[in-house]
C-alpha cells in the first residue's frame, strides 16, 4: 500500500470521483455553479446533495449541519462521519470527509501535515480553527459553546496511586470509595474526588505518602476543559498497488478528532492518545442536549493566529 501525503492546491488535483464519492475538486466546480439568487449572494451554499456542509465565503467559515450522537462517554472524536464512529464522538455529519476538506480550501487556507508517530512523534499542524457548536434547547432557546467547552478530562475512570507501606493507622471500609490493595500496594478511587471528599480521606492516616496520594488523587480528578487548538491536518491518501485506486484516508470517519489520528481531516494540535484506558478525554455531558438533537457545527479561520508551521515531508 502507497500514502500519499498533498497538501494545498495540488491535493486538489490528484482527487478522484469515483462510486459517487464527491472529490474537493468537484466539491469546489460544484459550489462555483450553484446557483445564487440576486441579492443572496452572501447566503452559504450547499457543497453536497445533502446540504449538511456549507459554504460562507463572506463570512468565511464552513458550516456543518449535524445532530448530537453521544452525550456521555470517552472520545476519540469531536465530530465523525454518520453511520461511522458514533460511539466515540459527541456529533454526527452526514457528509464525505472530501466535501469538508473541499469547503476549507475553498476558504483559501492549505492544510498543513497530519500527526507522525515514527521515527519520533510529531503533533498534527495547519491552520487553526476556531470551533462552535450551535442548538435550540427544549425551551426554545439558543445554547452556543466552543467545542473545547463540550470536553473535558477523563474522570470516570479508577485513579490508581502507589502507596509502598501501609499506614499503620489506616482503616478504610471495606464498601468505601476508598480502597487499598495490599497485594499491588495501591490506592484505588473511582472517578471524581470532591474537596469533601479530600478531606475526608485525609483524616483516615497522617502517613505523608498516604496524604500525598490523596491530594494528587483530588488534584488529578478536577474537571479541566480542553485547552488545545484544532488544526486543518488534512489527512492524506493511500494508494493500493493492485488497483491503483486512490482512497481519501479521513473517510473511515475522522473528521474532527480529540485523539490523534494521521487519518484525520482535522486534528488537535498536541498529543493525545487513543490507546483504550487511556483515552484522555470525554463528553461534557451535563453541557449537552439529548442524543439527536440537530446541531450547527461552525469552523473559521483564526484570524489572529498564523497556521502552524508544515512538518518537513519524509522521505
Amino acid at each position: 500500500m502507497t500514502r500519499i501525503r498533498l497538501c494545498g492546491n495540488l491535493l486538489v488535483g490528484f482527487m478522484l470521483f469515483s462510486g459517487g464519492v464527491c472529490s474537493p475538486q468537484r466539491a469546489l466546480a460544484q459550489e462555483k455553479q450553484q446557483p445564487i439568487a440576486p441579492g443572496n449572494s452572501s447566503e452559504p451554499v450547499p457543497l453536497n446533495p445533502q446540504k449538511t456542509v456549507l459554504l460562507d465565503k463572506s463570512g468565511k467559515r464552513l458550516i456543518l449541519k449535524g445532530e448530537v450522537c453521544l452525550r456521555e462517554g470517552l472520545l476519540e472524536m469531536l465530530v465523525c462521519l454518520k453511520r461511522s464512529k458514533e460511539h466515540e464522538a459527541i456529533f454526527a455529519v452526514d457528509t464525505k470527509a472530501q466535501i469538508v476538506h473541499a469547503g476549507l480550501l475553498a476558504l483559501g487556507l492549505e492544510a498543513g501535515h497530519p500527526v507522525m508517530f515514527a521515527p519520533e512523534y510529531k503533533p498534527a499542524t495547519g491552520p487553526v480553527l476556531d470551533i462552535t457548536i450551535s442548538w435550540v434547547d427544549d425551551a426554545g432557546k439558543p445554547q452556543s459553546y466552543k467545542g473545547q467547552q463540550l470536553v473535558r478530562n477523563s474522570v470516570r475512570r479508577y485513579w490508581v496511586e502507589e502507596l509502598k507501606v501501609t499506614p499503620p493507622d489506616l482503616m478504610l471500609a471495606a464498601d468505601g470509595d476508598l480502597r487499598y490493595d495490599k497485594k499491588r500496594k495501591e490506592l484505588l478511587w473511582y472517578g471524581p474526588m470532591t474537596d469533601a471528599q479530600r478531606d475526608a480521606a485525609l483524616k483516615q492516616s497522617k502517613d505523608p505518602e498516604f496524604q500525598k496520594a490523596i491530594r494528587k488523587i483530588h488534584e488529578s480528578t478536577k474537571l479541566k476543559l480542553l485547552e488545545a487548538d484544532w488544526v486543518f491536518s488534512g489527512s492524506s491518501f493511500y494508494v493500493s498497488p493492485e488497483s491503483g485506486e486512490k482512497f481519501y484516508e479521513a473517510e473511515v470517519g475522522d473528521l474532527i478528532c480529540v485523539a490523534n489520528f494521521s487519518t484525520a481531516t482535522i486534528d488537535l494540535s498536541v498529543r493525545s492518545t487513543a490507546s483504550g484506558d487511556d483515552l484522555l478525554y470525554e463528553a461534557y455531558t451535563e453541557r449537552l442536549p439529548p442524543i439527536g438533537t440537530p446541531v450547527t457545527i461552525e469552523l473559521k479561520p483564526r484570524p489572529d493566529k498564523k497556521a502552524v508551521p508544515a512538518v518537513p515531508k519524509q522521505p
